[in-house]
This record gives C-alpha cells, structure tokens and sequence, in this order.
C-alpha cells in the first residue's frame, strides 16, 4: 500500500505539491492529464487550485479525483 497523502497545494504548471502521511513531500505533474476529456476542465486554474485531501486521495471542486496509487507512483521527490 502506497502512502497518502495528508496535504496537497496546487502550483504553477499544473502541478500539485504533496505531503504524504510518510513525511515525504512529492511534486505530481498533471499537464499530461489534462488532456483527457475526464480531467479537461481543470485546465481552468480556478477549477486547478480547488484540490484538496479527500479520504485516501485528492479531489477537485468538479468532482474529478486521482489514483493515489498513481498520485504517488508518478510523482518526483521535492
């Protein structure tokens, strides 16, 4: 079981800043996601920069949400 996350801030680029409950801090990329027709509303920065925790993952004011799985699989250490 991968570790998840317990804070996350959204950044320039579209890319997320998260603190995972192990203490370690990862930048997820999300630009390569946002061209799928699922997560292609949060090309709009103000719908972006509504992430937050929800339960084990991270979720958006739009209802979107992500693997944490993939979250903290595919993401490079800070």
């Amino acid at each position: 079981m991968v570790p998840r996350p317990k804070e996350v801030k959204a950044l320039e680029d579209y890319c997320l800043q998260v603190f995972f409950e192990n203490g370690e801090t990862k930048i997820y990329d999300m630009s390569a996601l946002l061209e799928m027709p699922f997560y292609s509303k949060l090309k709009n920065k103000s719908l972006f920069n509504t992430v937050k925790v929800k339960d084990i993952t991270l979720e958006w004011a739009t209802g979107q949400d992500i693997c944490p799985d993939e979250l903290y699989n595919n993401s490079r250490s800070f």
